[in-house]
């Protein structure tokens, strides 16, 4: 076998670049095994010196079915490695896997692909081969009993990957056309409104004790009476949980509605358990 063959046969092995794999293989005098061991040394090497570097782009995958749908972000340093064949066919692989672990992250990383390595390994020689930072970001699954999930893409990469995604989990007694049809707009609605929880009473307590800061921040730098200045930081602060929560948002369909009320005009039984949603930058 001629040089130039044998390092065509470990790059197939390990998808490593024509230099690397010429550089190992002369390291390791011509020894296969040898090459790949030191190929994975530097692999593990590459890969931690650009840890330290921001991975701002990537995707979301969604994976599943309406009783049980998961989605996770996978994270890479520039939109072109996002669109890469091996960077999307990695995340899809591991898009499914995550959605038969119930996004446990703990299990995650060591469970093994199809080419019998963990995600982790698997990690360590993408970002060897692509050359960026590659990191798993937010998971999350929904399946609630006797409950249906809807799902949206926004600004989609390939098939089951985006830029943004949207999960909803719904609660009715029957199925119909409209409720159908509504999973679909609340789930176009939770990606262009961002609401920050279900209810006002379950944002988290911090972003609204920053939000009051910010607003009374505001009235102490103006000339207004301490009551009349009480009564409007409550006025914005309320309006601020009311414009956060899903329930209480102006619906994106007709801006004169609450999501409530469109709610209770389909049936007055529907109901919206959780939701998520995950965006890219």
């Amino acid at each position: 076998m001629s040089q130039i063959d044998e390092v065509k046969k470990l790059r197939k092995l390990c998808g490593a670049g024509f230099n690397d794999c010429a550089a190992a293989l002369k390291e390791s005098g011509g020894d296969i095994e040898k090459a790949l061991e030191i190929l994975r040394v530097k692999g593990i090497s590459k890969a931690s010196k650009k840890m330290s570097r921001i991975a701002g782009e990537g995707v979301v995958a969604i994976s599943g079915n309406q009783e049980k749908t998961s989605m996770i972000e996978v994270n890479c340093e520039t939109d072109f490695v996002a669109k890469n064949e091996d960077f999307i066919s990695f995340v899809k692989e591991i898009s499914e896997i995550n959605n038969n672990l119930n996004s446990e992250e703990n299990k995650l990383k060591s469970h093994k692909m199809k080419n019998n390595k963990t995600i982790d390994e698997n990690i360590v020689a993408l970002i060897s081969k692509i050359g960026e930072k590659i990191t798993i970001g937010r998971s999350k699954t929904l399946s609630y009993p006797n409950c249906k999930n809807f799902f949206y893409h926004h600004t989609v990469v390939r098939d089951n990957l985006s830029k943004l995604g949207v999960i909803v989990c719904i609660k009715f007694p029957k199925e119909t056309d409209e409720i159908k049809l509504f999973g679909k707009q609340i789930s176009m609605h939770i990606a262009a409104s961002d609401p920050l929880a279900l209810k006002s009473s379950q944002i988290n307590q911090d972003l609204i004790n920053k939000e009051k800061m910010l607003i009374d921040e505001e009235l102490n730098n103006s000339d207004k009476p301490k009551n009349i200045a009480e009564k409007i930081a409550l006025g914005k602060l309320n309006k601020f949980k009311q414009e956060n929560a899903l329930l209480t948002q102006d619906w994106v369909m007709d801006p004169k509605q609450k999501v409530e009320k469109v709610m209770k005009s389909i049936d007055k039984n529907l109901e919206i358990i959780d939701f998520v949603r995950f965006k890219i930058g």
